[in-house]
């Protein structure tokens, strides 16, 4: 019977340990070149995939939209979830407007104020001190319509999106070329001028005396 050498099992278990750390530590040089390689715009999330979710707190990107629903991941915990539309709404960051003292802004333009503003952002508990503060960043807010609950979504919001490092931005409507738009003032010119001969009278026509066709004789019937 052939003896069985321990020392020789346990070296071979500790090469093979080794080469597996090893095969680790060289998978994640290469996913760490691949990520200083590829820009970061195309690795850092944006505004424009951005939603919250009625009854669920934070933000979350849209990862895909489907018939029932949508796959999200969550900004905070980076967790991916499938939500269904029959329990929860979606509402775009980017189409959120908010209500001023003239007409209402983008929600955007009040994250920009309060990235521009110096003064520290209020505790989230505290519904004084959050209006306080906007009375003091943003000031044309209307605060009567504005509630004090969405005074603290917007400062939670802006918490989120400075720790992801996101950019307050808009997506960018397409620049037209400038064949385009010489296309459209010349149909803008053209426009009044059609509108100024529609409202033109036509002067009535002079009757012409024409004469009267000839009446054909009706040829007689042979009997």
């Amino acid at each position: 019977m052939p003896r069985f050498n321990k020392d020789f099992v346990l070296y071979e278990f500790l090469i093979s340990l080794a080469l597996t750390d090893f095969k680790i530590s060289i998978f994640r040089f290469r996913i760490s070149i691949l990520y200083f390689a590829v820009p970061k715009k195309f690795l850092a999330m944006e505004y424009n995939k951005l939603i919250s979710v009625t009854g669920m707190g934070g933000l979350f990107e849209l990862i895909a939209s489907k018939a029932d629903g949508a796959i999200v991941r969550s900004l905070e915990d980076k967790s991916t979830k499938f939500i269904s539309s029959r329990q929860h709404s979606f509402s775009h960051l980017e189409s959120i407007e908010v209500y001023t003292q003239r007409e209402n802004v983008n929600l955007v333009d009040v994250f920009k104020a309060i990235d521009a503003s110096s003064a520290p952002l209020p505790s989230e508990k505290d519904p004084a001190a959050i209006k306080k503060y906007f009375e003091k960043v943003y000031p044309e807010m209307d605060f009567e319509r504005v509630y004090a609950s969405d005074m603290k979504k917007m400062v939670k919001w802006f918490s989120v999106l400075k720790k992801n490092d996101i950019e307050l931005k808009l997506k960018e409507e397409p620049v037209e070329s400038d064949e385009e738009k010489e296309g459209q003032d010349e149909a803008t010119d053209n426009e009044p001028a059609a509108e100024v001969v529609a409202e033109e009278k036509a002067e009535p026509a002079e009757k012409e005396s024409k004469p009267a066709p000839k009446k054909r004789a009706s040829k007689k019937k042979e009997s």
